[in-house]
């Protein structure tokens, strides 16, 4: 147990991890921007989906360079889209609450961009970016 406690701590008390919450402030706000403007034509829950994407390719851009430190290539970026449909699914999920809701759908979009952090972490560095686990 002891050995547990001490993994999930070098992995969500590192610099490393610091950095991606970091780039995913900007992520969310580049999520959110773009959903906004996407739903001034499309429906709150329809703008969602080019948003993320938008989103998406500007993460996929500074993780690779500043979190994880590697070269940008397209089967990283497939490993990176496919380690971020847990997090877009929780995301749609809440945004569609939200909405269902009433609720202002900037804090929609804020608040799924949120939810999925620490999953969407561990699937980046162990499966996108291949890092061993120690």
């Amino acid at each position: 147990m002891e050995n547990v406690i001490q993994k999930f701590k070098d992995t969500f008390f590192s610099k490393q991890f610091i950095i991606f919450v970091l780039i995913g402030i900007v992520n969310t706000f580049n999520g959110t921007v773009f959903s906004y403007i996407y739903s001034n034509f499309l429906s709150a829950n329809v703008a969602f989906l080019p948003g993320y994407i938008s989103g998406l390719l500007i993460s996929y851009i500074l993780n690779s360079f500043i979190t994880f430190k590697e070269e940008l290539s397209f089967q990283k970026l497939i490993k990176f889209t496919v380690s971020s449909i847990p997090n877009f699914i929780i995301q749609y999920i809440v945004v569609i609450i939200c909405n269902i809701m009433g609720l202002n759908k900037l804090f929609a979009y804020m608040l799924a961009a949120i939810i999925g952090i620490p999953v969407t972490f561990l699937l980046l560095k162990f499966f996108a970016f291949n890092e061993k686990s120690n």
